[in-house]
């Protein structure tokens, strides 16, 4: 094996992901042979790849010059024979391990020695596909993302048997392209995956179990998280059959319940519901059906009342004055107020405040909790007036979303009046039940908290972690960043309760966490 770059790089598998991976070599000079089943297939590669490159025409990205320049560097092929002089063959066929190693061994049939075969795969194990050769040495994991002209991530694997050259050179070809390289070794769902998907399953759980609805998590995540979209919306539009693929990948591996696909996935795979690809999934793609958008809160500013003080009171108060509302604090003028709001540091200050202002305030009014680190309920019940009494939490305070909880006790139309109230704040409400977390916590700190433990354990650095997530998945920040500017104190807090609600040891804080807050210094 020498340190030459690579020339020549063949693709098997011209499907969406393939032609894109073939766009990308050829963009970026490089010869390319692309290879096909048969011409039906090879003609609709060809067409993937006609209209990639024609849309980035029409958008002002690319001159038609090169698109005739980048379409000019792709020969197509229906037989492997084309490969035999490819310094660098990528395979990207479906994610089957006999379908991979039946190509692995074609490739070993027609490719030279020193040739390095690479496997596109977003969930098998490249120790498995290497097996099917008689070269594993040579075999290198290269994770594009789709779509690959657009997403600049790319996952370099690299098993225990691979030789060390092999992947320098794949990671420096990745360079090359414009892309970012991460260098990981062979481990199910690897870095990006092994995170998004666990978020994404724990989603589809909490639809199961009723916890919210499939509009509020996904509003939750979009607004109080600042993801580009909600779960429920991305798993529509990676497909919920490749979803569960990549579950059973990595659950196979690490038997871990978290990645047992949720009923309500593969109920909606075998009932051919996989997504946009098939015209619905968890939302339905027919313009009949798009609903009407929700009516925008009605009526004047609320009167609201504040007690408790610190940094959580004093941005109600502000967002409150921003949006024209009254805001009383002292406990003569309670009587007046629409919605009163705890706002201790507490949860044992916050129980006796929230008491205290039950007795002042008037029949209907709206008590909302926001201590977190005791249940809503057990807060609600020391009120004497249960039913008035919702869990309220801004996983941003600055942000515009407000979670609401709602309690056994929780009268019927409570939720409804405070959802009405708050979003007269000018405040996105979404709905749940009383649970440690809510939406958003629950579901942002399991996910940084197995970041954490990825780093822990060594096996990705935070650059990497980091770059995964934003340059993968489109996240605006990466978690090991999250980690430290939502606060270390915050996540294990958090995770905490939610051992103690579940007793689910996945979300026990990762020894590093601890070991970070004990020391009073952040991740990165």
């Amino acid at each position: 094996m020498t340190g030459r770059s690579f020339s020549r790089v063949g693709v098997v598998g011209l499907g969406t992901m393939g032609a894109g991976i073939a766009e990308v070599l050829a963009r970026g000079g490089l010869a390319v042979v692309g290879v096909e089943i048969n011409e039906d297939a090879l003609e609709r590669g060809r067409g993937h790849l006609k209209r990639s490159t024609g849309r980035a025409v029409q958008r002002g990205r690319l001159t038609e010059e090169g698109q005739r320049d980048i379409l000019g560097r792709v020969t197509f092929a229906t037989g492997f024979e084309g490969l035999a002089e490819c310094d660098l063959v990528i395979e990207a066929v479906p994610e089957r391990l006999d379908l991979k190693h039946t190509v692995f061994a074609e490739l070993d049939r027609v490719c030279r020695d020193d040739a390095v075969l690479a496997t596109n795969t977003s969930s098998l194990s490249v120790t498995e596909i290497a097996a099917g050769t008689g070269r594993p040495t040579s075999v290198v994991g290269v994770h594009f993302f789709n779509p690959a002209p657009v997403m600049k991530l790319v996952e370099v694997i690299a098993t225990v048997r691979t030789e060390p050259d092999a992947v320098s050179r794949v990671a420096e070809l990745v360079t090359s392209l414009g892309k970012t390289p991460v260098t990981i070794g062979d481990r199910a769902g690897f870095v990006a995956n092994r995170l998004l998907f666990g978020y994404l399953n724990h989603a589809a759980t909490m639809l199961d179990s009723g916890h919210a609805t499939r509009d509020d998590i996904d509003a939750a995540m979009r607004t109080g998280a600042g993801l580009p979209m909600g779960p429920f919306t991305l798993m529509d539009l990676i497909g919920l059959d490749t979803c569960v693929q990549v579950l059973d990948a990595i659950y196979a591996e690490s038997r871990d319940r978290r990645y047992a696909a949720a009923p309500v996935l593969r109920e909606l795979v075998t009932a051919g519901l996989l997504g946009r690809k098939s015209g619905r999934g968890f939302y339905s793609y027919d313009p009949a059906e798009t609903p009407a958008a929700a009516p925008a809160p009605d009526g004047p500013p609320p009167v609201v009342g504040l007690v408790g003080v610190g940094p959580l009171s004093d941005a109600i108060a502000a967002l409150c004055e921003r949006a024209g509302g009254r805001v009383h604090d002292s406990a003569a003028e309670l009587s007046g107020c629409d919605l009163v709001i705890e706002a201790a540091q507490d949860a044992e200050a916050g129980r006796a405040l929230l008491s205290t202002a039950a007795q002042a305030v008037k029949p209907g009014t709206v008590l909302a909790v926001t201590s977190v680190d005791g249940s809503v309920i057990r807060q609600a019940m020391a009120t004497g007036r249960p039913a008035d009494v919702v869990g309220l939490h801004l996983p941003d305070p600055s942000g515009t979303l407000a979670e609401i909880a709602a309690t056994v006790a929780t009268a019927p139309g409570t939720a409804v009046r405070a959802a009405a109230l708050l979003g007269r704040l000018g405040l996105t409400t979404v709905r749940c039940r009383d649970r440690a977390g809510l939406i958003v916590d629950a579901l942002r700190f399991p996910y940084l908290n197995d970041a954490a433990a990825m780093l822990g354990a060594g096996y990705a650095d935070a650059a990497s972690i980091d770059a995964a997530m934003t340059l993968g998945c489109g996240y605006p920040t990466g978690p090991i960043a999250d980690l430290d500017r939502l606060g270390l104190d915050r996540a294990v807090t958090v995770l905490r309760a939610l051992h103690a609600e579940t007793g689910d040891p996945a979300v026990t804080p990762a020894p590093l966490l601890v070991e970070h807050v004990t020391a009073g210094v952040p991740l990165r």
